[in-house]
């Protein structure tokens, strides 16, 4: 009998490792996300290490810087190993914006690291905007009167920890004590910098105006360095990484800046959405912009390139908290919290415009555009047929309308022409066809898993010199192709559709005004219920 020979079982092949990588760090909220990308090659790596966001006072949302660094580490680390035998050509750090941390004279924290989301200092920011002063300091500095702002958080010190601040030998953000772990040195850099609230934009200098408002001196503030300036790795970190000591680490620039280069959203008109637990809206522009209304902030990403627009505080979180209140009955998640795709399948059974019910969803200190924390969120136009899926659709609705607010004021500076989106949402057709509709643009969805790790070692290899532009060097960091080709057609989307939600947003103003009625009965009422009126 014969036998056939036996045929040798497929093994996956592991993509080859590059000659060179290049490594973005991005520390986030609530996580250090690490990618090594291979430098002209697809070849890339991911770690991410997790950290916990704190709040030990109500409003109060705070980190350990160090249990941040030693994250950081690990996931550096990680990428490092799964790179051996490659040439690590630089790291190049991202990081969010607006945190404050005291250091006394030896370096060491005497605050944990008050975070962007810390909403302490609200009372600061109204002072500020009470006595008119926000205007001001917003022109100077490009960052509006907010209680996320650094500015606002150094009030809140003065105010309530006079101790504090006289222990206090420097005042650093998260990117600083990041870059002093990494490399030994007490920097920041402009990016970062012109997030604070303290930032002269127009000068690239520390404000003196801002620094007397905040009660500090220029001395205990870092010195400021290009986006693009390179430091040399310590000899402790890189064996605690596994990396050459002075391996280049390009100083980089914030997460929101960094995130438009990822996605290659870099020419006039071309807007960057990001929406996940919050969102933002962003356009590149060549110098500093100054917005006379006071809605949109402006942030460096290099010296000649700046990103104006928006963040709201009210994204994803919006629907997930929509799932805990009308879809408690629905399949749970790993979290215990519904899952969203069920729970956007009753959104997505609901025509759009949710048959005339809107939601103002302010559940959080909101931002942009109006940058008033004290806003409350609201439903408009509850009526007995509405059921949980117009709830949930309104939610959806609502989140977008707030975006297209943003892009709207964008396009008065820069006529938009595209929207490029990221974001675990956009999986979901209904946010992306709300989105879409909404925002009245062509909307185009783009991977962007890696976002701020991408753009942030793109600008590394700019920084180098392997590039003579950003776009080349989003090209070469994600492997030779670019961004682009991670770009998915336009949303189709109806004129109907747009039309349609045109007229649910210029609808607000007549649904808020027919409650004027109802407030003049209530004012009508004392206090102890009798009439006021006599």
């Amino acid at each position: 009998m014969m036998t056939s020979p036996s045929t040798p079982s497929l093994q996956p092949v592991a993509p080859s490792l590059p000659a060179e990588v290049v490594i973005g760090l991005d520390v986030g909220t609530t996580a250090a996300k690490v990618v090594a990308f291979g430098v002209g090659d697809p070849w890339r790596h991911t770690a991410i290490r997790e950290y916990p966001l704190l709040s030990p006072e109500p409003g109060w949302q705070v980190q350990d810087p160090e249990t941040i660094v030693a994250a950081v580490a690990g996931a550096l680390a990680d990428c490092v190993a799964a790179a051996r035998g490659a040439e690590v050509v630089a790291v190049s750090v991202s990081s969010a914006m607006h945190g404050l941390i005291a250091l006394d004279a030896d370096l060491h924290p005497l605050t944990p690291l008050v975070t962007w989301a810390d909403s302490r200092a609200h009372g600061e920011a109204a002072h500020l905007r009470a006595t008119g002063q926000a205007a001001a300091l917003h022109r100077t500095s490009g960052t509006p009167v907010h209680s996320m702002s650094p500015l606002t958080k150094l009030m809140w010190f003065a105010r309530h920890e006079p101790a504090v601040c006289a222990a206090a030998r420097w005042w650093v953000g998260l990117k600083d004590y990041v870059l002093l772990a990494l490399t030994g040195s007490l920097v920041t850099e402009l990016s970062s910098a012109s997030a604070t609230g303290l930032l002269d934009n127009a000068t690239r200098t520390w404000s003196a105006a801002a620094l007397d408002v905040a009660g500090v001196r220029a001395d205990q503030l870092p010195p400021i360095l290009p986006t693009t300036a390179t430091l040399d790795l310590s000899a402790a970190m890189a064996a605690r990484v596994g990396l050459a000591p002075g391996t280049p680490v390009v100083v980089g620039a914030g997460d929101g800046p960094l995130g438009n280069l990822g996605t290659g959203a870099l020419e006039p008109g071309v807007v960057g959405l990001s929406l996940g637990t919050s969102g933002a809206v962003r356009m590149v522009v060549p110098q500093p912009v100054v917005d006379p209304d006071g809605r949109l902030f402006c942030y460096a990403l290099t010296d000649d390139a700046w990103v104006v627009g928006g963040a709201v505080s009210n994204g994803g979180v919006v629907v997930r908290w929509a799932g805990g209140v009308f879809g408690c009955d629905l399949p749970p998640g790993p979290d215990g919290a519904p899952r969203d795709a069920e729970l956007l399948a009753l959104a997505h059974a609901v025509p759009p415009g949710s048959d005339g019910l809107v939601m103002l969803p302010y559940l959080l200190a909101e931002r942009a555009p109006l940058w008033d924390p004290d806003l409350t969120g609201a439903y408009l136009g509850i009526r007995h047929e509405h059921t949980r899926g117009h709830f949930v659709r309104a939610a959806v609705e609502g989140v977008a309308l707030q975006l297209s607010a943003i892009v709207e004021e964008l396009n008065r500076l820069e006529p938009v022409t595209q929207i490029r989106a990221t974001g675990g949402a956009f999986r979901s057709p209904v946010w992306r066809e709300v989105m879409a509709a909404a925002l009245g643009h062509p909307l185009q969805v783009t991977g962007g898993a890696e976002g701020s790790a991408l753009g942030a070692a793109a600008l590394g290899l700019y920084a180098l010199g392997r590039a003579t532009s950003l776009a080349d060097a989003v090209a070469l960091a994600a492997g030779g192709s670019g961004p682009s080709t991670d770009v998915e057609p336009a949303v189709p989307v109806s004129a109907v559709d747009v039309a349609l939600y045109a007229r649910v947003r210029s609808s607000i103003p007549e649904l808020l005004a027919a409650y004027d009625e109802v407030a003049r009965l209530f004012s009508a009422v004392g206090v102890d219920g009798s009439s006021a009126r006599r």
